[in-house]
C-alpha cells in the first residue's frame, strides 16, 4: 500500500465529491489549492455546473473519463455511498478529508482493493512532502 504522499504524487486527476463554490469552505480553497499546484480537479457536486473552469458533474459515475483518486468532501455517513460510486467506477484510491472517518467506508474500500486515507489534509499532506505537478 502506498503511504497519503505516493498516492497524491502518483495522481494526476482528483475528482472532488462535495467540492463548493463558496471560497470561504474548505471544499473549495482545498481543491482550488490542489488545482494550482497542477491537478486536474473534477468537482463532482449536483447544484453546479461548472467549478474550477472544469465542468463539475451530479455524480462519480457521470465522469466520462478515468480518475486517480476521489477526495471526500462529504460527512461521514455520505462517504460510505461515496466509497461504493468509487469502487463501481474503479477509482484506484479515496481519500476522506480531515475530520470524516468512516469503519464503514474503510471496509468497502479495502473489499474492493482501493487505497483508502481519512482524516487527512490533501494541502497538508502535499505541502509537507513538497509535491507538485507544475513542470
Amino acid at each position: 500500500m502506498r503511504t497519503a504522499q505516493q498516492i497524491l504524487a502518483d495522481s494526476a486527476v482528483i475528482a472532488v465529491v462535495g467540492a463548493s463554490r463558496d471560497p470561504r469552505k474548505a471544499a473549495h480553497s482545498v481543491p482550488a489549492q490542489m488545482q494550482r499546484y497542477g491537478w486536474r480537479i473534477i468537482p463532482v457536486n449536483p447544484t453546479v455546473d461548472e467549478l474550477f473552469g472544469e465542468q463539475a458533474y451530479a455524480s462519480l459515475a457521470d465522469i466520462p473519463h478515468p480518475v486517480d483518486l476521489v477526495d471526500v468532501f462529504r460527512p461521514a455517513e455520505d462517504a460510505v455511498e461515496v466509497v461504493r460510486q468509487a469502487a463501481a467506477i474503479g477509482v484506484p484510491a479515496v481519500w476522506l478529508q480531515l475530520g470524516i472517518v468512516s469503519a464503514e467506508a474503510r471496509r468497502i474500500a479495502g473489499e474492493a482493493g482501493m487505497e483508502y486515507v481519512e482524516d487527512r489534509c490533501l494541502i497538508v499532506e502535499r505541502a509537507a512532502a513538497g509535491l507538485t505537478r507544475l513542470g
